[in-house]
């Protein structure tokens, strides 16, 4: 049968912990079954990106119904809060009790919350469900590409991540259109209730096509401890970044206080995994695994660069050229479709050719040029000068999130596979939590720079707040000053961003590249592994070699296994005078 068509999984004659159980060897998933699978994977990741971005547009319209304006920057920071604290805990979980029933419990939080958001009749209610939804929501993302990575062998898998990554950018682009249009045609509240259709036929297909193998796990005490400190540790996290230059200043005793709670919290989660039986994130995952260790801080510039240019690209339009909401929202649609077609591209690539390194190394460089090309608009550039950086851009970031997630996927043991996966996905939101904290804090200083003593007393002594309303108020001097100055605030943003992107370029170049595995999904579960050593490891590797060091998972499905050696009796030659007959 062609590679692919099957989930091939096959189980050792002696099942040990982590091996798949004779059930699930017994009755392997066609292609057809895993393509229906993934639709309904698809659909869950739609549910967690899209509504990252699809109350966005709706946010002024909550404000006039519900109130509570000091209050509005809650409703997107409490579902990424919630998402990103509980991200690692669903990796940990699945590895342990499987992903199945965690995913299909995931879109049942998820579908909960957005009830719950769509009945809302206070700005505080609404927060606190849209915390719930965010708990949903990071079981989606993670269990989704984990329980691709139990059907589809590596080798497989990067027309799949193609696919996931494509999903991203399109709900990316499309959830502040679609919030908008929901919230014109019918009310802000059908931004949630939209979820519940979507949710439903989620669920339905994950639970009559679904099945994706089981093992046998040997169960430990969980890590409940090093969960509480990752949690808190996390939320002091991207609390500063969100509040730190806007709501507080960075040198504030609040931001202070959450700076020292994120350092002290994370210390004692690492001390407590390096001493609990079976951690929350092992530490070898970093210590010891030269592909995760690279491939998260690559995630993390990735979810730096694509939401903190995505969060300013709109204000270029809206203020510099006086667009509306939706037109500034359609800007982003020539960077999601160029990244639609190169993560779709490289995904196929990438299974084509078994190579996947360079992707991320030339997509990179793309993205730094195409940031560099931002830098040089101003108040006056034509549109086409635009189009061309955000299609550049476009290319290079779509190279990035799938190659990253199969990388570290194949570099680790499949009793990893959750951990692995969901620290990927939780690198991406830290990513994205400081690339909105930097960006931001370079952009109002410059722009408070950048105002001369007229400008800003024109303005009111407030440049915190500058719309375009304001701005076209201005007597014709002042107007044209304000908009180049900001101009030059949003290039210097984009300016900034581009030795970020050389950085991703760095790690890009030293991502080791292992062979992607061929054979059955699970048979890597029973290779046993020296002790101290763990697949992607830099111990017991040759020095030289082309790729790198290879797993021993990596080895086996690379390398043909020989039968043992039967030693036989050295013939003994012909006594003299004695012939053959």
């Amino acid at each position: 049968m062609p590679p692919g068509d099957t989930a091939g999984i096959a189980s050792p004659s002696h099942p040990t912990p982590g091996s798949p159980t004779s059930e699930s060897s017994a009755s392997p998933l066609t292609r057809r079954q895993i393509l229906l699978a993934f639709s309904g994977l698809m659909l869950g990741i739609l549910l967690s990106s899209l509504d990252q971005t699809i109350v966005a547009t709706a946010l002024p319209t909550i404000v006039s119904d519900l109130g509570g304006l000091d209050k509005l920057a809650w409703v997107t920071t409490a579902y990424a809060l919630a998402m990103a604290v509980s991200t690692p805990v669903y990796g940990k979980l699945g590895d342990l009790f499987g992903r199945k029933y965690l995913f299909q419990t995931a879109i049942g939080v998820f579908l909960v919350g957005s009830v719950l958001c769509g009945l809302a009749q206070s700005m505080g209610t609404l927060i606190a469900f849209r915390a719930i939804q965010g708990l949903g929501a990071g079981g989606l993302m993670s269990n989704a590409q984990a329980i691709v990575g139990d059907l589809v062998p590596p080798a497989e898998r990067g027309r799949y991540q193609g696919l996931i990554g494509s999903m991203i950018a399109l709900s990316t682009v499309g959830g502040p259109l679609l919030g908008g249009l929901l919230t014109e045609a019918l009310s802000w509240r059908w931004i949630f209730y939209v979820n519940l259709p979507l949710g439903a036929v989620a669920l339905v297909v994950t639970s009559f096509v679904l099945r994706p193998p089981t093992y046998r796990r040997e169960r430990k005490p969980l890590d409940w401890l090093g969960g509480v400190l990752l949690s808190c540790g996390t939320a002091a996290l991207i609390l500063s970044t969100t509040w730190g230059g806007t709501t507080y200043a960075w040198t504030s005793p609040q931001i202070l206080l959450l700076v020292s709670a994120t350092v002290v919290l994370l210390a004692l989660f690492v001390r407590v995994e390096t001493r609990v039986v079976d951690p929350l994130i092992p530490l070898r995952l970093l210590s010891q695994n030269a592909v995760v260790r690279v491939a998260c801080p690559l995630t993390l510039v990735a979810g730096c660069l694509f939401i903190g240019v995505g969060t300013f690209l709109p204000l270029y339009e809206q203020i510099v050229h006086g667009k509306g909401p939706t037109a500034s929202g359609l800007l982003l649609a020539p960077m999601m479709l160029a990244m639609l077609i190169s993560s779709t591209v490289c995904g196929r690539l990438v299974s084509r050719i078994g190579k996947y390194k360079r992707f991320p190394v030339g997509g990179t460089l793309l993205a730094a040029l195409g940031l560099g090309l931002l830098a040089t608009l101003g108040a006056g550039s034509p549109y086409w000068r635009l189009l061309v950086a955000l299609i550049v851009l476009g290319l290079g970031l779509g190279t990035i999130g799938p190659v990253t997630t199969l990388a570290v996927q194949n570099s680790v043991d499949h009793r990893d596979l959750g951990v692995a996966t969901a620290l990927n996905s939780f690198s991406r939101s830290i990513g994205s939590s400081f690339g909105v904290a930097v960006l931001g804090a370079v952009f109002t200083h410059r722009l408070a720079t950048g105002l001369s003593a007229a400008e800003e007393q024109a303005l009111g002594g407030d440049h915190t707040t500058i719309t375009r309303e304001r701005i076209d108020a201005l007597p014709p001097d002042a107007h044209a000053a304000v908009l180049d100055s900001f101009a030059g605030a949003l290039a210097w943003v984009f300016a900034t961003a581009v030795p970020i992107a050389l950085c991703g370029f760095l790690l890009a170049l030293v991502l080791r590249e292992l062979p992607l595995r061929k054979g059955p999904v699970a048979a890597v579960a029973a290779e046993p592994t020296a002790p101290g050593e763990m697949p992607g490891s830099e111990s017991g590797s040759e020095s030289g070699s082309g790729s790198g060091p290879e797993s021993a998972s990596a080895k086996s499905a690379a390398t043909p296994t020989r039968p043992p050696a039967v030693r036989r009796r050295p013939k003994t030659p012909p006594r003299e005078g004695r012939g053959r007959d």
